[in-house]
């Protein structure tokens, strides 16, 4: 049975690349892509990749930061409830049960880490990957990220 659903994938594989090929050899994806429709990185000019990195990191952290701050703010004041709460004695918390229920999260936690790690190890193989092929616009997103947190 598995061994089927791999020759499926396999198959669609195929048909997608095959497709992709077929595009690239029409008229209308070289006037829209170029006749090399390669890495966008090895289309541009190193300022130009810097600059989209850039503008592209900026945006991120800036969005990072404000999405941060609104998280922190709501998990805080919260907390911030629950705590008042409990102070005037509107709740009672059963503080073993909470123990022994995240000390159960812990486990299942560390059964869940041990499952992922094959994918974990394929997503930093290809991040990594990624990185390598577009060093100057990974650097300009890295360098856009930090000033949009900053500002």
């Amino acid at each position: 049975m598995a061994s089927r659903s791999k020759d499926v994938e396999e198959e669609i594989y195929d048909k997608v690349v095959d497709l992709t090929e077929y595009a690239k050899r029409q008229r209308w994806w070289s006037r829209l892509f170029g006749k090399d429709s390669g890495p966008l990185g090895a289309k541009r000019s190193v300022a130009t990749q810097i600059a989209i990195g850039g503008v592209s990191g900026w945006c991120a952290g800036y969005l990072f930061q404000k999405v941060g701050k609104v998280a922190a703010t709501a998990v805080g004041g919260g907390l911030l409830l629950l705590q008042i709460a409990n102070n005037s004695g509107y709740i009672q918390v059963d503080w073993k049960r909470v123990e022994k229920d995240v000390n159960k999260a812990k486990k299942q936690l560390k059964k869940g880490t041990d499952q992922a790690v094959p994918e974990l190890n394929t997503f930093m193989e290809r991040s990594t990957e990624f990185v390598k092929k577009n060093v100057v616009v990974t650097s300009g997103f890295v360098g856009g990220f930090l000033l949009g947190l900053a500002s």
